[in-house]
């Protein structure tokens, strides 16, 4: 019985960003727990090598989540010719490092785009289909920046804490017509996003004395959440974020 709350079975899931990275390793897992996956990028040709690394199929969505018109077209006529989305994961996002005082307007603008709008349009194009539904799984992915900053990435950290409050928003309209909406805060871990700092050892050692688990996360660690989210097991969480950080939010 308790098993059977997590099984993914008979659901179909999009992961935005999901070529490389968080996305790909939450993809293979949401796979892995027995869903069918849609993988999502701007880049045809990594989307099918990332599509090649499944056991089963996966279906190939490209379609640049930033653009609004475009995304709504893309997930309409998925809708239409294939299947309901029953699960989203909103994974697309990026990263710059520069001081405040001297971050580029334009670079800026990017991470609105990138980090906030693709939630918004993707999230709001399948959430129309879910709503007729009556059922659906929505998982934004924060950061520990949705609580925390560091120097030089001010940017980036006001786009995550949005991402923690569009959730809230999202749960807020959306709950009434069975949606379960809500995010995952992954700490440090080692992925392409974070490769300078990985190659950093002045930083590692920091975040290895700063995370009271002492060591970088592996993206693998992230699945269990994914899933709990994307579950029947989860059906009275809403508007939740949940912090996946070997335990640095809670440490000063």
């Amino acid at each position: 019985m308790s098993a059977g709350l997590f099984d993914l079975k008979g659901r179909r899931a999009l992961v935005t960003g999901s070529s490389q990275g968080i996305g790909l390793a939450l993809a293979k897992g949401l796979a892995a727990a027995g869903a069918e996956l849609v993988l999502n990028g701007r880049d045809k040709d990594k989307l099918a090598t990332a599509a090649e690394s499944f056991d089963s199929k996966a279906y190939q969505l490209a379609f640049d989540a930033t653009d609004h018109e475009a995304t709504r077209q893309a997930v309409d006529a998925f809708e239409a010719e294939i299947g309901a989305i029953d699960i989203l994961v909103n994974n697309a996002g990026m990263q710059f490092r520069t001081p405040l005082e001297d971050f580029p307007a334009d670079a800026f603008e990017r991470l609105l785009r990138t980090n906030i709008s693709s939630v918004f349009n993707v999230g709001q194009a399948v959430a129309r289909h879910m709503i007729k539904r009556g059922a659906g799984k929505i998982i934004n992915i924060a950061s520990v920046q949705t609580a925390l900053a560091r120097p030089s990435i001010a940017p980036y950290t006001a786009t995550k804490g949005a991402v923690g409050n569009l959730t809230k928003g999202m749960a807020t309209d959306w709950a009434k017509y069975g949606l379960q909406c809500n995010a995952i805060a992954p700490g440090y871990f080692d992925t392409p996003l974070n490769a300078a700092l990985v190659a950093d050892a002045d930083f590692s050692a920091w975040l290895e004395k700063r995370t009271p688990a002492g060591r970088w996360g592996r993206v693998e660690e992230l699945v269990g959440a994914c899933i709990f989210l994307a579950s029947d097991a989860s059906s009275f969480v809403n508007g939740h974020v949940l912090y996946v950080d070997g335990g640095i939010t809670a440490s000063l």
